[in-house]
């Protein structure tokens, strides 16, 4: 069953290049876990304060392949950067219309 999720993300003040730098890296592992980016946007300047610095949706041919992304140890060895560059994160599943 294909997992579908939307993923908001808020970059840390000064480090929204950072975090674009992070999240092209790490999306760049999803293929290998039969998973893809179906659309990523980056917030433009003068949105509403609070709102995201970039929205994505991703999907998963299934279950297995999300969590195999999750426990992607190379994922693990980014840690340290993707928490000097995300203030916060949201996910939720979802399914398009």
């Amino acid at each position: 069953m294909t997992i579908r999720l939307c993923v908001l993300l808020w970059a840390r003040p000064g480090a929204a290049d950072a975090m674009a730098a992070y999240e092209d890296t790490v999306l760049a592992l999803l293929a290998e876990h039969g998973g893809h980016v179906l659309q990523r946007a980056r917030t433009l300047p003068g949105a509403p304060e609070g709102a995201p610095d970039e929205t994505q949706l991703i999907a998963f041919a299934g279950q297995a392949g999300y969590d195999g992304f999750l426990a992607d140890p190379r994922r693990a060895t980014l840690a340290a950067d993707r928490d000097a560059a995300i203030a916060r994160t949201e996910l939720y599943p979802v399914t398009l219309l």
